[in-house]
């Protein structure tokens, strides 16, 4: 059960962060014309990129936690990685 919610957000926030990036990118070139998105009040492009860079660090963990889980369910307990 845990695995499928951690999945879903997983997904979930790549998603976002997907979003974020094509913002950011959207905001800079707005930025380059000498305008802005008025829905991002405050928030820069880099800014965004910051936002987007943590969210997928978020997602590396939960793939990572679920590769773990994997292979200890593929291994059994107290083996070694398989080597």
């Amino acid at each position: 059960m845990i695995d499928r919610i951690a999945g879903f957000i997983s997904r979930t926030l790549f998603v976002v962060a997907f979003i974020l990036g094509g913002l950011a990118v959207w905001e800079k070139l707005a930025n380059m014309t000498g305008r802005t998105l008025a829905f991002l009040r405050g928030f820069t492009p880099a800014r965004l990129v910051e936002l987007t860079v943590v969210l997928l660090l978020f997602v590396i963990a939960l793939e990572l936690r679920a590769i773990m889980h994997r292979e200890s369910a593929t291994n059994g307990p107290g083996q070694a990685g398989g080597r």
